[in-house]
């Protein structure tokens, strides 16, 4: 199993947010943190504020803030709101053409590892990704001032 670009730039962003909630934060601030396309950007942007994640500040000033306490985001269900399709296999996908679905065994043993998947990253929260310890390593690391 892979994780899209997506959503790991989903994460990465949260993981900032969540070392920033002193202030907005910029698009372009996190761009240049990540070294990140600001286009790409706003779509997880744009992604991340549809799920109720981060506020979205317009117009002058404006910018980025979670929405949510870091200890409330839970892993596995980031995953879930970022990820086009966790189809792994054509069987899981919605528009399944594989002759053999019917009698076939891997589906249901596919789907298990994934709902298991997801139950152990949902047993940590985007708080358990930056604490106390590490903030201000991921703060140099990232070249932002803590305040």
């Amino acid at each position: 199993m892979r994780l899209t670009q997506h959503t790991d730039f989903s994460i990465r962003v949260l993981m900032l947010l969540a070392v920033q909630t002193h202030r907005l934060t910029t698009i372009k601030e996190i761009s240049t943190a990540y070294g990140i396309s600001r286009n790409h950007l706003m779509k997880v942007a744009q992604e991340l504020a549809r799920a109720g994640y981060v506020e979205s500040v317009r117009g002058q000033g404006g910018g980025l803030r979670l929405k949510v306490p870091p200890e409330d985001l839970r892993l596995g269900d980031i995953v879930k709101a970022m990820e086009p399709d966790l189809g792994l296999v054509e069987c899981l996908r919605p528009a399944n053409k594989c002759v053999i679905t019917p009698a076939c065994t891997l589906p249901p043993i596919l789907q298990e590892s994934l709902r298991l998947f997801i139950d152990n990253l949902n047993r940590y929260s985007l708080a358990d990704l930056i604490p106390d310890r590490t903030e201000p390593q991921l703060l140099a690391l990232l070249k932002l001032k803590a305040g």
